[in-house]
């Protein structure tokens, strides 16, 4: 009897808890969701000796007109900051999609001689030497720039974090084939556990460089 009474007052509890399957799923709830507040923007101060500047992707392939015009107008702002950080020491490494040589990156970007060029997927850090060439260049921040937005910017600054490393994504340097794309991918950065407490959002002109 008294064990019939327990299972009476546990269904009751359920009846009155809305189930998950009521609620409905994301897809049927999509249509409601409704933007956070922008992100914030700092100014931040770093110095060169510690800090590489990291250039992905920008190459004819995944940087055109007709797939992703924003990465195509994002290419001259990246083209000026590299050269303020040159001008400053700060040490400079380029990527390429596993498809992309060398010679597609756009005159914007372009590598000079001596500045490695690493090749992987989404996550430059994977089967790369992009680690082993921050550790022995004494970096402990990286500012990343680049296309995509949500892939190869938002894993690769994933990895840096998890590496320990600041990460610094100026927003105007990077791009995406859609907006939301680049709005998700600042979203993430600055409230996803693996990156929110090691990364800052800013623009390029908010980026003051200590010289060598």
């Amino acid at each position: 009897m008294k064990t019939s009474r327990v299972v009476n007052i546990m269904l009751a509890i359920l009846l009155l808890v809305p189930s998950a399957a009521a609620a409905g799923t994301i897809v049927d709830e999509w249509a409601a969701v409704q933007p956070p507040a922008p992100v914030e923007l700092k100014a931040v101060t770093v110095n060169a000796t510690d800090t590489a500047l990291l250039v992905l992707d920008i190459e004819e392939r995944t940087c055109n007109m007709e797939v992703r015009p924003r990465c195509v107008e994002s290419a001259p702002r990246i083209g000026a900051f590299l050269a303020k950080a040159r001008a400053a020491g700060m040490p400079v490494v380029h990527s390429l999609t596993t498809r992309g040589t060398p010679e597609s990156i756009l005159p914007p970007a372009r590598p000079l001689p001596a500045e490695p060029i690493v090749q992987s997927t989404v996550d430059k850090f994977y089967n790369t030497e992009l680690d082993s060439i921050l550790k022995k260049l004494g970096v402990n921040t990286v500012i990343v720039t680049g296309t995509t937005a949500e892939g190869a910017v938002l894993h690769t600054s994933t990895g840096a974090a998890m590496r320990g490393l600041s990460v610094i994504v100026p927003v105007d340097g990077m791009s995406a084939g859609t907006l939301y794309a680049e709005q998700y991918t600042a979203w993430h950065l600055v409230n996803a556990p693996g990156t929110r407490t090691r990364t800052n959002l800013t623009t390029l002109e908010a980026i003051t460089i200590n010289s060598r």
